[in-house]
């Protein structure tokens, strides 16, 4: 019996010389720095064309998350403390994230020209369909600061199919009115474009301490090359009309209402919340959270937005981690019935187990 000898090529592995470089793991490198940066993508809609920063794969088996920031920031700005922070990563992980930033507001936009007519906020609303045909996405779960959140909701009022859920942080639902308009024309008189958005902001408290935060945010702004730009968004928002809600005719999507206990929108906040459906509709009011708890409290807003989420049939075996290392945790939430007196509870947790998510139409002041 003879045997067939088979000529096998043997390949050494050399090391890298020093200087050389590893092309997978620079490709491992690059990829996370994409994952990490997003990508920027310019949609052209109808009334201009939007930035929008995707983060993600783009899977549309789930809702992508949606967010819009407010006056003043970009979405950089607005969400990255947010959106970065080590327990939303579970979140993050499991949606695509897609950051709207308003017409002229992103980081390096060029000035528009003098008379350049900047959209209203219906026209801003208008354009947000246009993001999802672009990604393709059946429907979205919002997250809006102050006019972003005006905007989410006027867009979700108009596709209600298409928003499967709503966080909304400091929301005014209302015009301005005219004691509102006087006070204005007369800050505008006497207090710079700066100033004026940072009290729309921030607190009084917080503008009396002159936070770091706060002190950061007004070098920002009046150092900002397209301050011509946010100065448009911010008359456009000044200039916005009522959005008409009731009980009656609301958002249709679970919503949670989120501001702080001394933000300037903390009235607006709680009449917003009157409006709309107590069955699907959670109000957080945060201590100690100062006009922008998604920059202040991550920790608290992560945990809510998870509940909210959970809440929506998504994540349902995710863990509140900051809660299970923490030895109490307490919620003090009060339950708004439409027609009766309001009834107060206190929810503990302790080193082991953990709450169970509060129903869609609890209203929780949070002061852990």
């Amino acid at each position: 019996m003879t045997t067939e000898l088979q000529e096998i090529a043997i390949t050494e592995e050399k090391p890298l010389l020093p200087g050389q470089t590893d092309p997978v793991k620079d490709a491992e490198i690059a990829a996370r720095i994409l994952l990490d940066q997003g990508q920027e993508h310019t949609i052209e809609t109808p009334q201009g064309l939007l930035h929008v920063t995707l983060h993600g794969t783009g899977n549309t088996r789930r809702p992508a998350i949606l967010t819009y920031h407010d006056v003043g920031l970009d979405h950089k700005s607005c969400f990255s403390t947010l959106f970065k922070f080590e327990e939303m990563q579970e979140i993050v992980k499991n949606f695509t994230v897609v950051h709207i930033d308003g017409p002229g507001q992103e980081e390096g936009a060029a000035t528009y020209p003098m008379g350049y007519q900047y959209p209203s906020m219906d026209q801003l609303a208008e354009m947000v369909p246009a993001v999802l045909q672009y990604f393709n996405f059946r429907s979205v779960i919002g997250v809006g600061v102050g006019a972003g959140a005006y905007i989410l909701s006027k867009f979700t009022l108009s596709s209600p199919d298409a928003v499967e859920g709503l966080v909304l942080i400091n929301i005014d639902a209302n015009a301005r009115g005219w004691m509102d308009w006087a006070a204005q024309k007369l800050t505008t008189l006497t207090s710079s474009l700066t100033e004026q958005i940072m009290t729309h902001l921030f607190s009084q408290e917080e503008m009396s301490a002159n936070t770091e935060l706060l002190q950061y945010h007004r070098e920002r702004i009046s150092k900002a090359p397209n301050l011509h730009n946010i100065e448009l968004f911010w008359k456009s928002y000044n200039s916005r009309r009522d959005l008409n809600m009731d009980r009656n005719s609301t958002l249709k999507c679970p919503v949670m209402l989120v501001v702080g206990d001394q933000a300037p929108y903390e009235e607006a906040a709680v009449e917003c919340n009157s409006k709309l459906d107590p069955t699907t509709t959670s109000f957080l009011k945060m201590a100690d959270a100062g006009g922008l708890p998604q920059l202040t409290q991550p920790s608290k807003l992560t945990e809510a937005f998870k509940y909210f989420i959970q809440g929506m049939g998504y994540m349902a075996s995710s863990c509140m981690t900051r809660l299970s290392r923490s030895r109490t945790t307490s919620l003090s939430s009060s339950y708004s019935m439409e027609g009766s007196r309001s009834r107060s509870r206190t929810l503990s947790q302790g080193s082991q187990g953990g709450p169970q998510p509060p129903s869609p139409s609890h209203t929780m002041e949070v002061s852990c």
